[in-house]
């Protein structure tokens, strides 16, 4: 899917930069840049709508002690 962005003149001008002194395509970047920075996005948006469960007691949390004697780690 072709999709087309306006970067200002600093990022496209490091962008270039980094292409040029790699030898990777400006596309290459591009693609790495909203990868990781998709699961960074989603990771936060995720947490941030448990946290809130937490906040309002809609979702259960264990202390670490509970944890392990779930599993049979306790003492």
């Amino acid at each position: 899917m072709a999709t087309s962005i306006r970067l200002n003149s600093d990022i496209e001008e490091r962008l270039n930069f980094l292409s040029a002194h790699t030898g990777r395509t400006k596309a290459y970047y591009l693609r790495q840049i909203i990868e990781k920075g998709l699961c960074d996005l989603e990771d936060y948006y995720l947490a941030s709508e448990v946290l809130e469960r937490i906040r309002k007691e809609e979702e259960k949390t264990f202390s670490i002690d509970e944890v392990e004697q779930s599993i049979g780690l306790a003492d």
